[in-house]
């Protein structure tokens, strides 16, 4: 197994970064969208309310190959051709905004409203309320769930498999399909797959403890 992880170490060490590069930029962007849905979903306008709604029913309501086929073979009949990655990236965050956006509506909710009326008593405006003051309690409820969203991110990268995208699981099945080991090669992404997702656990861990210390 050594030798065949020697072997494909070049390939894996790209894959790592296609990996990381798809589910970090997914959740990042899929994070500014998510808070964009989630303050629709709570806004005093019904049409962006209705909006956000049937946006995150359509995305949590169907499957994410479903939606990166869509885009990568569907998009082309209307004129629009993405290259793998690009659609594998937009599919993953529009997806991961579909559920983010529920995460900091979530967050949002659970501050007591008694703070933004005591904000408007001030004369700060809901802009100012949200930005200083509800969004960072907001975000520290949503934290946990946001970290389980980046972990399940990470996982749906290998997805993007299926329009070729070079990735650890493409990686692993083209490596098997030409030393036909493919026992040991997706039992090796396995366990790339759990370290990167530990890594990301630790790093949730301690954002958690370092952002409620105070509150101890």
């Amino acid at each position: 197994m050594w030798e065949l992880f020697q072997r494909s170490l070049p390939l894996l060490e790209k894959a790592i970064v296609v990996t990381l590069g798809l589910g970090l930029g997914a959740f990042v962007l899929g994070s500014c969208l998510g808070l964009g849905i989630a303050l629709m979903r709570i806004s005093q306008i019904r049409v962006l309310r209705m909006i956000a709604f049937a946006y995150v029913s359509i995305f949590r309501g169907t499957p994410l190959l479903v939606q990166i086929l869509l885009i990568y073979f569907g998009l082309p009949r209307y004129g629009i051709v993405l290259s793998p990655i690009p659609s594998a990236l937009l599919a993953l965050t529009l997806f991961s905004a579909a559920y983010l956006s529920e995460n900091f509506r979530a967050g949002i909710n659970s501050v007591d409203p008694g703070q933004w009326e005591a904000a408007n008593s001030m004369s700060m405006g809901r802009w100012t309320c949200l930005r200083r003051i509800i969004l960072p309690q907001a975000v520290r409820v949503a934290l946990p769930t946001m970290g389980s969203r980046l972990i399940a991110l990470i996982k749906d990268t290998s997805l993007a498999s299926t329009i070729t995208v070079m990735e650890l699981t493409r990686v692993a099945d083209q490596v098997g399909a030409s030393t036909f080991r493919y026992m040991e090669m997706f039992l090796m992404v396995g366990l790339i797959y759990w370290l990167i997702n530990q890594l990301l656990t630790l790093l949730q861990t301690w954002l958690e403890s370092r952002m409620t210390r105070h509150l101890l």
